[in-house]
Formats: C-alpha cells, sequence, structure tokens
C-alpha cells in the first residue's frame, strides 16, 4: 500500500502526541498544538503578505521554532525522551528583536486597534493566537507538565508580534489608528 495521509486511528476521538501516548483529542495539549499549529499558519500568511524583505525571514525562522516549541507541547512529562527543547537563548533572541523593533516606533502613547496593511493585520491575528495557545499551556504548566521556558517563549512571540504589526504598518505609511482607554464610545 502507498503512503497515505490518514491512519484513521483518531476515528474514535484520539490521537498520538510526539511522544507516543494517545490522549483524548480535547486533551489540552492537543488544544495547544492545534493553537501553535494556527499560529504558524497565520505567520505564513504574514510572511506571504509581506514578501521577501527582512522581515519576511525572521517570521519564517519563528516558523521552524514553532514546531519545536510544538514538539515540546505534545511531548508528556512522564515520555523518556522528556527534554525542554526550548532553549533560554530564544527568549532572549525575541527581546532583542523586540527592542530592535521597538526602539524604531514612534511612542505607544494609546491602545492600538489592530488593523492596518496586510502584514501588520495578519501579525495582529497571530499576536492573538499566540496569546491563546499561552492561555491553553497554563494549566501545564502550573502543574509541572511542560517547562516554564514555551511559555516565555510564547509571552514574548506575542510582544514581538505586536511590535512588528506596528512596524509593518510604520514601513508601510499606514497611520496607527489609536483609542485612549478612558475614550467615550
Amino acid at each position: 500500500m502507498a503512503d497515505s495521509i490518514y491512519t484513521r486511528s483518531g476515528d474514535e476521538g484520539s490521537t498520538g502526541l510526539y511522544s507516543g501516548e494517545r490522549v483524548p483529542k480535547d486533551d489540552p495539549r492537543v488544544s495547544a498544538c492545534g493553537d501553535i499549529d494556527e499560529l504558524n499558519a497565520i505567520l505564513g500568511l504574514a510572511r506571504d503578505a509581506e514578501g521577501s524583505g527582512g522581515l519576511a525571514v525572521s517570521i519564517l525562522a519563528i516558523q521552524k521554532q514553532l514546531f519545536v516549541v510544538g514538539s515540546d507541547v505534545a511531548t508528556t512529562a512522564a515520555a523518556a525522551n522528556r527534554a525542554c527543547r526550548v532553549p533560554d537563548t530564544w527568549v532572549t533572541a525575541l527581546e532583542a528583536q523586540i527592542d530592535e523593533s521597538w526602539s524604531a516606533l514612534p511612542p505607544l502613547t494609546a491602545f492600538i486597534v489592530p488593523g492596518g496593511s496586510p502584514t501588520a493585520c495578519w501579525l495582529h491575528v497571530a499576536r492573538t493566537v499566540c496569546r491563546r495557545a499561552e492561555r491553553a499551556l497554563a494549566g501545564l504548566i502550573r502543574a509541572g507538565e511542560l517547562s516554564p521556558a514555551v511559555a516565555q517563549y510564547l509571552n514574548r512571540l506575542s510582544d514581538l508580534l505586536f511590535a512588528w504589526a506596528r512596524q509593518a504598518n510604520h514601513a508601510a505609511a499606514v497611520p496607527e489608528t489609536t483609542v485612549s482607554p478612558t475614550a467615550a464610545v
């Protein structure tokens, strides 16, 4: 039989983790992996909207890292091969990218309404999905089932995506729409 994309092994509502265990498809790990996969796909849209510039190269590097993040999430604490593969250097690198992007932007004085250039729009969507993935992992981290390094990475990544969205609008000369937190509707 030829190689096939379908296995039928999940037809009864379970799925296999990277570490080999089978769990229900509504397991928190599976939900978080879905969020990370969705984030990666949206980043692909942001990268395509951006074209071939430096930001597109940086987005692709993040997309590749997200596969490692996903494999960490899909590996249980009980697995023999359990070791966090998200190094502290990735968090430090994200912080450096945030600082670099942020320093080239006008000061933030109000809330930014998501929108603007196509790249910025996709980066804002990616940021919100990144935050959802971070929330999905909170319980696993509290229970000691997952390294806090994964949450730190996603936390910094969502900040970087916000900075990149602002940077994309700035580069495209698209003014940011702002709103004061005390503004009357």
